[in-house]
């Protein structure tokens, strides 16, 4: 469903003459990608990362991996712009936001929420979600370089009452440095990332680690030729069909080893590597002339971006070569800034990753909640704030770093 709002402001710049003119500022909410022109998001997308781009979300939704019967009903916010005089309209913002009847695949985790709610006779879906579907990466939500995220607030607010969705959420975006609205609360997570401080080579990079850190770390690596493992790097066009598909099986015991069904299917991923062929690497592990496991990622010029593991075959340390040091040297020989393997795993900080904090935005319409979920955003970030700190003082370098 499509919903308009209107908000009036002043161009910083006048059109015509020397007046400022008076801009009406519209917010509309569409429920399909196919409703924007794939050059209106991409004149405002100045971001590279690979899953900003319109060819990403377009895969996402004609795969139907997001769709209204998984969960993820299309309700993406456009901001237009037209002024008195020209009675000219163009796009100015647009942020990917979904309708949602549950919290899989979100990753900012708020199940309690939902079950104090339903303890209480009260809906707690459906809610309104700004992310990148089965992907917490932090990131411009608001593809936009003349309004700041905090004026999507109201029309979000209002969008919410006259639809009756009973909140929204803004997952993994930037830090807002403006002071927030009393019934808008911030959260946080840690995740581990690593970084790139001019190393020449993993070895170089390894000469940071204390001693015994350092030999656990090569102990590790030395394990996997002992066992006979051979590694393979392919890039964008170098995959074919074939390794996709052993890709994909990985990829789907990973989830039916926790009981759930994978997110995407098989034609995502077709399209994705179909569209989006220059930021895509696989590398597959192979024992006895078999191949036994997978790991996808993304790449821009910047970062890294680990999204997916499986394997068929259990073998020792494969998890850490493939998903952390494969990624590591590559970051390396690529002059890559920063590598994000993904959420959570505390395992990640004696192999180098350091701990990051992510930040989300929250509304809650039902008044009764409003309180108690600020108190708990409120302990909950002192409570990431002091665990960030915590696996700081765990992590294996010889001496501390400066900040990132």
């Amino acid at each position: 469903m499509k919903s308009l709002y209107y908000i009036l402001i002043f161009a910083s710049k006048p059109i015509a003459g020397d007046r400022l003119l008076k801009t009406e500022l519209t917010f509309d909410f569409i429920n399909s990608i196919n409703k924007v022109t794939a050059n209106d998001w991409q004149q405002l997308n100045k971001s590279p990362c690979p899953f900003l781009d319109y060819k990403f979300f377009k895969a996402l939704e004609d795969s139907q991996s997001v769709s209204a019967q998984q969960g993820w009903q299309a309700h993406h916010l456009v901001a237009s712009a037209s002024n008195e005089i020209t009675a000219e309209s163009e796009v100015i913002g647009i942020m990917p936001m979904y309708l949602k009847n549950h919290s899989w695949g979100e990753y900012v985790f708020d199940w309690d929420w939902a079950e104090a709610f339903e303890r209480n006779n009260c809906n707690y879906y459906p809610k309104l979600v700004a992310t990148i579907p089965f992907t917490p990466v932090t990131s411009d939500k608001l593809l936009s370089e003349k309004i700041p995220m905090e004026t999507l607030f109201a029309p979000l607010i209002e969008q919410c009452q006259q639809q009756d969705i009973n909140s929204w959420h803004l997952l993994y975006c930037n830090e807002i440095k403006e002071p927030l609205p009393e019934d808008v609360y911030q959260r946080n997570t840690v995740q581990f990332h690593w970084f790139n401080r001019d190393y020449k080579s993993f070895d170089d990079f390894l000469s940071s680690f204390t001693s015994r850190k350092r030999k656990n770390t090569s102990k590790e690596r030395l394990s996997i030729a002992k066992q006979g493992i051979e590694i393979r790097q392919l890039k964008n066009t170098e995959i074919t069909e074939q390794d996709l598909e052993f890709f994909y099986l990985t990829y789907q015991l990973t989830y039916l080893k926790r009981g759930h069904q994978p997110h995407l299917n098989l034609d995502f991923f077709k399209r994705m590597l179909a569209s989006i062929s220059n930021n895509v690497l696989l590398l597959i592990a192979s024992h006895e002339q078999e191949d036994v496991a997978c790991a996808l990622f993304f790449y821009d010029d910047y970062q890294l971006y680990g999204r997916y593991w499986g394997c068929t075959k259990q073998l020792n340390n494969l998890h850490f070569e493939l998903c952390y040091y494969q990624g590591i040297e590559f970051c390396i020989q690529h002059n890559l800034a920063k590598f994000n393997p993904g959420t959570q795993g505390e395992h990640k900080i004696s192999r180098g990753f350091e701990p990051v904090l992510t930040y989300s935005y929250h509304w809650i319409k039902h008044p009764a909640f409003k309180a108690a979920i600020k108190n708990f955003c409120q302990q909950e970030q002192q409570h990431m704030v002091n665990y960030q700190q915590q696996c700081q003082q765990l992590l294996p370098f010889k001496c501390q770093l400066s900040e990132s």
